[in-house]
């Protein structure tokens, strides 16, 4: 069968480009960037894990304002509560680092993570956003049947085939593969057994993937161009998804701190740490990861370690320091591109996936 851009995850997304942006969660003002991409063609996804109710539903206003286009909007499912088993050891550990930065000291009673997940859900439905993803597993059957009622499709991200086969069978319309590549957070259900996720690269994970289920496959990790889209199409996947390859776009919302360690990384710049979060995510190694690994304290799990260190990572931020700021980043830093219009980087990623197609 040839390769075509024209995938069935365009039709079923309304898309014309078979290019998703990465809901990338705790980046400010990203409606602009979703805005865009969808506007390219591709399908522009908002990041609204660690969103206020209210601070979700002005996102999804601004981002229709920009666009009438389709959009998604990804959340974390089954975040648990907060545990504090070990919270002495590490808060003793982070003081050194908030000593550095003037960021004051923190007591167990001060660190709570408000939990909005319900509250998002019933925003995402009341606004009748086009597409939901969910990150760390799967809406309940009682939530996906409340979705499907509306006609909103549903994405979810996997690690695993085993996860993939789970995500089908609860109604899932899309499937997000996510190799060891990618930047951010590993999307593994469970990671009580897995410290570092399921760390299985893209070119493996994708066709595993694809043979075992029966819906549309999206490929992420490490795709950066329309090479990295051509391989995954012929891989099965019916399209790529991208976050690394944006985040130094015009509209992108990242710290220009931010924006330049990426510029500046290599391919051997990321690790995968549980430092800031206390869940696997791969990012770019600087003084804060270094610190946490020679200090050989386990994290607390998420969401816990990434409410107790966000002080630490917003006071970096506001001082330009991008040692305790959490960067993640995937593999493929060195083809990025610095200050290009996300309207045009998609160009750019079909015009060279055409270019192979037809050779």
């Amino acid at each position: 069968m040839p390769i075509q851009l024209n995938s069935k995850l365009c039709q079923i997304f309304n898309i014309r480009y078979p290019i998703v942006l990465s809901g990338m969660a705790g980046i400010p003002n990203m409606a602009p960037l979703v805005a865009a991409v969808s506007n390219a063609g591709g399908l522009g996804t908002l990041g609204a894990a660690y969103m206020t109710p209210q601070e979700l539903r002005d996102a999804i206003h601004e981002i229709k304002k920009r666009t009438n286009a389709a959009f998604a909007v990804n959340i974390f499912a089954h975040v648990g509560p907060d545990h504090y088993t070990n919270f002495d050891a590490v808060n003793e550990e982070l003081n050194p680092i908030r000593e550095n930065l003037g960021v004051k000291k923190r007591t167990q009673d001060e660190i709570r993570t408000s939990n909005h997940f319900e509250e998002q859900l019933g925003i995402l439905l009341e606004e009748k956003v086009p597409i939901i993803s969910t990150t760390f597993g799967l809406l309940s059957e009682h939530h996906m049947q409340k979705v499907k009622s509306l006609g909103i499709k549903i994405m979810s991200k996997v690690t695993t085939v085993e996860e993939a086969v789970q995500a089908e069978k609860r109604g899932c319309d899309v499937i997000v593969a996510q190799g060891s590549e990618a930047g951010g957070h590993r999307g593994t259900f469970d990671v009580s057994s897995r410290p570092s996720g399921a760390n299985i690269g893209t070119m493996a994970l994708v066709p595993q993937v694809v043979d075992h289920v029966h819906i549309p496959v999206i490929a992420a990790g490490g795709i950066m161009d329309g090479r990295g889209l051509v391989a995954s199409l012929a891989l099965g996947a019916q399209g790529v998804q991208m976050g690394t390859r944006f985040l130094t776009s015009a509209e992108s919302g990242a710290h220009e701190v931010y924006k330049r360690a990426l510029l500046d990384s290599t391919e051997e710049s990321t690790v995968i740490t549980n430092a800031f979060s206390g869940r696997p995510a791969r990012g770019i190694k600087n003084d804060f990861i270094q610190h946490w690994e020679a200090s050989l304290t386990k994290p607390l799990t998420f969401p816990t370690q990434n409410t107790l260190t966000r002080e630490i990572r917003n006071a970096s931020a506001k001082q330009n320091n991008p040692e305790y700021m959490a960067l993640w980043a995937g593999q493929g830093t060195r083809m990025l591109t610095d200050n290009h219009a996300a309207g045009d980087i998609i160009n750019q990623i079909v015009e060279e996936a055409r270019g192979i197609i037809s050779f």
